[in-house]
């Protein structure tokens, strides 16, 4: 089987290169970490100009419409460059959502900003009881009148701060635990009873704190009719784009690492050298091409009913491939490997992020083992 990219996609990935070896290096990464919103306002801005915001929307609402193959390439070539820019969370998963399932109405009113980088959503969904997998919506929402009226925390907003909205996923009937009765609803930031704190994850992104005490939205911000399905259907691209950025990581980790072996004497030789080295090195070496091989199988299976199951298979292995590959390189630096003084902390630290937002591999793994019964 090929899997030489076409030129369209040697293009899209050439042009990703360029942006992070023109914006990029590990103090620019780390001056952009400390800004609002935990990325670069400039950076976002120009992935707009460049039509990377736009690209993962579907051709007919101004998109480029990337297939799964297109996406692993740009989001690999971010991995790479350790870029902190929340293109999964905000444009794949949020970005999406919002174009797959609001009215006619209010795409009209968001969708072009949305487009061009101008404005910016992220998902409210995640609730405190909601763990690894497990459908829990305790926040409720109740027509009032004209409009709706939603109550309750959305503690995990990822990629929150500084956001023009957020798409909040409420109850309008069941229980918390039930599959059906969850709806989503834009909730743009600054609308009254609507309170949020942001908090630092722990690879330096910002995330929000939602608090709904009784906020009115109107009727037309309501987002298609089952909002877990909606959520379910977005989840897949964004999944894939996360595994293509932690495959990426883990790569720049690996060369960091090699060529501080090649360089780093003790007893007179390079690290390089000795054996047991080269053993723990090579074994990191074929978990990327293990993670390589099942990500290309997710792409191969783009388009048929194996996707979502390649998708989780590949993530339920590079999850926790690629948190044991961190902790490989960092033991190879030493103390300095924890450090902000390296890129092995930050991309170990995204790794972390990565592996275990929005659940952890296990329940991907179970996921993709329900999908093969």
């Amino acid at each position: 089987m090929n899997f030489d990219l076409s030129e369209d996609e040697e293009m899209l990935k050439a042009l990703t290169e360029r942006f992070v070896s023109d914006h990029y290096d590990h103090d620019s990464r780390r001056a952009f970490l400390s800004g609002p919103g935990g990325f670069s306002g400039a950076n976002w801005q120009l992935l707009g100009e460049l039509g990377l915001i736009a690209a993962p929307f579907p051709e007919e609402l101004g998109g480029l419409g990337l297939d799964a193959t297109g996406i692993a390439t740009v989001f690999e070539a971010l991995g790479r460059g350790l870029v902190v820019e929340p293109l999964a969370e905000a444009v794949v998963m949020a970005g999406r959502l919002f174009a797959m399932s609001a009215p006619e109405a209010l795409q009209g009113e968001w969708l072009e900003a949305l487009l061009t980088g101008e404005k910016r959503l992220a998902l409210a969904h995640a609730e405190a009881r909601a763990r690894d997998g497990l459908v829990w919506v305790e926040t409720s929402a109740v027509a009032d009148g004209d409009g709706w009226r939603l109550t309750g925390t959305k503690p995990y907003c990822a990629a929150g701060g500084g956001a023009d909205g957020y798409i909040v996923s409420a109850r309008i009937s069941g229980e918390p635990g039930g599959a059906d009765g969850v709806a989503l609803f834009l909730v743009p930031a600054g609308t009254p009873a609507v309170s949020t704190r942001d908090w630092t994850m722990a690879d330096g992104s910002v995330a929000t704190s939602l608090e709904l005490e009784g906020a009115v939205v109107p009727a037309g911000y309501r987002l298609g009719e089952d909002g877990l399905a909606a959520i379910a259907a977005a989840s897949d691209l964004a999944a894939l784009a996360r595994s293509a950025e932690a495959l990426g990581i883990m790569e720049r980790l690996l060369a960091d690492t090699i060529d501080y072996l090649r360089t780093r004497d003790q007893f007179g030789a390079a690290l390089g050298s000795f054996q047991a080295v080269q053993h723990r090195m090579v074994a990191q070496y074929a978990v990327i091409e293990q993670s390589r091989a099942l990500l290309n199988l997710a792409l191969v299976s783009w388009g048929s009913d194996d996707f979502t199951a390649a998708v989780n298979g590949s993530r339920a292995f590079i999850a926790d491939a690629s948190v044991e590959l961190g902790h490989e390189m960092i033991q190879f630096h030493g103390g300095m490997g924890v450090t902000d003084e390296l890129a092995i902390g930050g991309g170990h630290k995204r790794l972390l992020v990565l592996s275990r937002w929005p659940e952890g591999p296990v329940a991907a793994l179970d996921r993709y083992a329900g999908l093969l019964n």
